[in-house]
C-alpha cells in the first residue's frame, strides 16, 4: 500500500472547517488548465449519447455518454461516476458530468501530450507525485481508454442492497452497449469502475459487488463514513472470495482538505488489518470542483489505464 505522510494539526482544523462539504462538491469557479502544443493534435475523439429506456421493476431512464477513441487495437474500459452536484440535476447532467463539469477533454488533451506540468493539476501535487506521473508516462505513453460517464443517483439508501439496482443497470445494460458501440476490451481485467464523492461511494459498492466484471476499482475522495469500515472490508473480503482470489486492484484516493480523508484513512486501515490488498493516495487539495479538473482527474485516468494494460501504476 502507498500513502503519504498525514495531515497536520492545522490541516485537520481545516478538514473540520470543511465538514459542511460532506454532502457534495462545492461550485467554486475555476478554468481548467491550458493544454499544451501538442494537445491539439492528439484531441479525443467526440463523445457519443447514449440513452436507455425505463428497465422493468421501476427503474426510470437512464443517459450516459461514452468516449470511443480511434485507437490501432483495441482498448480498456473505465466507467467513471460523477459527485452528487450533478446528480441532483438529473440524468443528463449526471451523463455529462465528467466531460463538462470537471472537464475531462482538457485532462486527456494535457495526458497525451506529457510531460504534465504543475498547472495541469491545478497546482495540487507535490514535486515527487509529480515526477512519479511523468516518469510514467515517459516509460509508457497514454494509450487511452474508453470511458463511459452514466448518470449516478443519490440514492436515499445508502447501503450495498440500496446500490443493488443501480449495479445491475452498469453491469447487464451499460456495460454490454458500451461495449458493443466502442469495440472496446471485455475481458475483466480490462474493466474498472471509479467515481469522485458521491461516485466514488457508488464505484466501491458496485465495483466490489461485481468482482467477477470488474478488475480494477477506483474510488475519488468517497463520500464514506468511518463506521462503515467494516462495511466496506467484508465486500472486500467476499469480493476476492467470489473470484477466488484472482487479482483486483483496489484504490483509495483523498486529498489533504477532504472532510471524508478521515473516513477513507479508517476503512484502508480497516482492510489493512484483514489484509485486503489496496493503495491509500493522499494528495493536496480541497474537496471541490478544481480538484476534480486536476488531480481528480489525473490520478483516475492513468491509473485505470495502467492497470488494466497490466503495467505498474505510478
Amino acid at each position: 500500500m502507498s500513502t503519504t505522510t498525514p495531515p497536520s494539526p492545522s490541516r485537520r482544523r481545516a478538514l473540520l472547517g470543511l465538514a459542511a462539504l460532506a454532502a457534495s462538491s462545492c461550485r467554486r469557479k475555476s478554468s481548467p488548465p491550458p493544454p499544451g502544443p501538442a494537445a491539439a493534435e492528439a484531441a479525443p475523439s467526440r463523445w457519443k449519447e447514449l440513452a436507455f429506456a425505463p428497465a422493468e421493476g421501476g427503474e426510470g431512464p437512464q443517459r450516459a455518454l461514452l468516449l470511443a477513441p480511434e485507437a490501432a487495437a483495441p482498448l480498456p474500459l473505465l466507467v467513471a461516476l460523477h459527485g452528487r452536484g450533478e446528480a441532483v440535476r438529473g440524468p443528463e447532467a449526471g451523463a455529462r458530468g465528467w466531460r463538462d463539469e470537471y472537464r475531462l477533454d482538457a485532462t486527456l488533451q494535457r495526458i497525451l501530450a506529457p510531460p504534465l506540468a504543475p498547472d495541469d493539476l491545478g497546482q495540487m501535487v507535490t514535486r515527487e507525485r509529480l515526477a512519479q506521473l511523468n516518469a510514467s508516462l515517459g516509460e509508457h505513453p497514454y494509450r487511452g481508454l474508453c470511458i463511459a460517464t452514466p448518470f449516478a443517483p443519490d440514492l436515499r439508501d445508502r447501503s450495498v442492497e440500496g446500490a443493488a439496482a443501480f449495479g445491475r443497470f452498469v453491469v447487464e445494460r451499460l456495460l454490454p452497449r458500451a461495449r458493443a458501440e466502442s469495440g472496446c476490451l471485455t475481458a475483466r481485467e480490462a474493466t474498472g469502475i471509479d467515481g469522485v464523492s458521491l461516485g466514488g461511494r457508488l464505484a466501491l459498492l458496485v465495483g466490489l459487488s461485481h468482482p467477477e466484471v470488474f478488475g480494477a476499482v477506483g474510488a475519488l475522495q468517497p463520500a464514506v463514513r468511518a463506521d462503515e469500515a467494516e462495511m466496506f472490508s467484508a465486500l472486500a473480503r467476499r469480493a476476492r472470495r467470489t473470484t477466488e482470489r484472482r487479482a483486483l486492484a483496489l484504490r483509495l484516493v483523498s486529498s489533504e482538505a477532504d472532510p471524508f480523508l478521515p473516513a477513507i484513512q479508517a476503512i484502508s486501515d480497516r482492510l489493512r488489518q484483514d489484509g485486503v490488498a489496496h493503495e491509500l493516495l493522499i494528495v493536496p487539495g480541497p474537496h471541490d470542483y478544481a480538484w476534480n479538473r486536476g488531480p481528480g482527474g489525473v490520478e483516475m485516468v492513468l491509473w485505470h489505464e495502467r492497470v488494466q494494460r497490466g503495467l505498474r501504476a505510478p
